[in-house]
């Protein structure tokens, strides 16, 4: 064998081992969600064992008023909490890219980013403090355990994750759009909300579907700030799991999926549309100058 066929078989192997090292990622990552759906229509009382196809499970998820008001606390803390986390990383990253220094500009860093690599334990017994001495400070009322604490727990991380993507992204944006609009007259808010906003648009959405997951599946967080008559999807699944799951959770988990999978294509779709329109206007406006 040459050394040209060595070369050319040593390459033709290392990619084959690529592929099939991507393929085994990919099957260890997605077969037990493709295992959860299948087993959502399985007619046995068992998760484990198939007994049959059925729909039997979906139909008594309409009747389960745990696992449904779990599930509607979990969908709006998760949207509420991805909408003011992206709203709030947005200013954060703005501050931090636009405004190289000022005082204090290191702790403000260093406060923004410290959720990331805190411990949820931590940040979930920290914040069960704070509102215990709130209460005997201010006495029972706002800051009860409930929609408004699970929201302010998930918030303190949500922006956190938020303000790293949307930053990314600010910190590759080209100057000189910005200043081309300052230099035709437009105000500092213009610029922001008529130049900067369309093109961080699809950083705010990732930023926005990453909040709305992490608060959706969020639990170590929801188990120190929840209350009474306040229990999220996570926590009553993980109760259920100490006692055996039954497939009306892989059913719920499976209707999850698709709706997150539904949202995921649509917005994915309409940002690479958005991208394609402003890309083919840039285009056109450079051949117009031109």
């Amino acid at each position: 064998m040459t050394a040209a066929s060595r070369g050319l078989f040593g390459a033709r192997a290392a990619r084959n081992f690529g592929r099939g090292w991507l393929l085994a990622v990919f099957v260890f990552l997605y077969l037990p969600i493709v295992t959860l759906v299948a087993y959502s229509f399985n007619n046995s009382p068992l998760p484990t064992v198939w007994g049959g196809f059925t729909l039997k499970w979906y139909v008594k998820l309409a009747s389960d008023r745990e696992i449904l008001d779990g599930l509607g606390l979990s969908l709006k803390i998760a949207f509420l909490s991805a909408t003011a986390s992206t709203v709030l990383g947005t200013l954060a990253a703005f501050t931090l890219v636009k405004y190289r220094r000022f005082g204090g500009r290191t702790l403000f860093s260093g406060m923004v980013n410290a959720p990331l690599v805190m411990p949820e334990v931590i940040i979930g017994l920290s914040l069960l403090l704070m509102l215990v001495a709130l209460q005997r400070t201010l006495g029972s009322g706002l800051f009860d355990r409930g929609l408004m604490t699970i929201w302010l727990g998930h918030l303190l991380l949500g922006m956190s994750y938020a303000t790293v993507v949307i930053q990314a992204r600010l910190t590759d944006l080209n100057p000189q759009f910005e200043e081309a609009a300052m230099d035709l007259g437009a105000r500092p808010l213009q610029v922001f909300v008529l130049v900067t906003l369309p093109l961080i648009l699809q950083a705010l959405a990732s930023a926005w579907l990453l909040t709305f997951s992490l608060s959706l599946d969020d639990v170590v967080v929801s188990a120190f700030l929840s209350g009474p008559g306040s229990t999220t999807m996570p926590l009553v699944i993980f109760s259920r799991a100490r006692l055996g799951l039954n497939p009306s959770v892989n059913a719920v988990a499976t209707v999850i999926i698709a709706v997150v999978a539904f949202c995921v294509t649509v917005g994915s779709v309409l940002i690479a549309r958005a991208e394609r329109k402003r890309a083919a206007e840039i285009n056109a406006a450079q051949r117009g100058a031109a």
